[in-house]
């Protein structure tokens, strides 16, 4: 490795549109915990570029429907789905649970010794949160 994976900076940054790319960022902060790097606005409010960040991991969102190669490429793409790390689960579950958050899977112990639990956000994307970190070994 090079650069900033080296250093520790992710090298892959999950990028989603959204129709209602506000919302999603509530969401993201309020019920799933992820904390606000940078908003950009365009004139008319819409969410051009936005960093969510949640441990050393970072999503990337904007708004469906603007102009551009990648807003045309993604065009009505979706949903996605984005796993995440977390220390503790069942907290983790239950502030999305609290937010209310379609909750796809309880928190449940997998057989190769992770706990993750599953959600659906209000565009359908799904997230996964759990303890196995890949690539961390063991």
């Amino acid at each position: 490795m090079t650069g900033a994976a080296s250093a520790g900076v992710p090298s892959i940054y999950p990028t989603i549109l959204y129709r209602d790319a506000k919302a999603a960022i509530r969401t993201l902060t309020d019920a799933f915990g992820f904390t606000e790097l940078r908003v950009y606005e365009g004139e008319d409010g819409e969410v051009l570029h936005a960093e969510l960040a949640s441990g050393n991991g970072v999503v990337m969102l904007g708004s469906k429907g603007r102009a551009g190669i990648f807003a045309k490429a993604m065009g009505d793409a979706g949903p996605a789905g984005v796993y995440v790390v977390v220390e503790d689960v069942d907290a983790h579950h239950a502030r999305a649970a609290k937010h209310g958050v379609e909750i796809l899977m309880v928190p449940t112990d997998q057989d190769y010794g992770s706990r993750d639990y599953m959600a659906r956000d209000a565009e359908g994307n799904i997230w996964s949160f759990g303890t196995y970190a890949p690539g961390a070994g063991g």
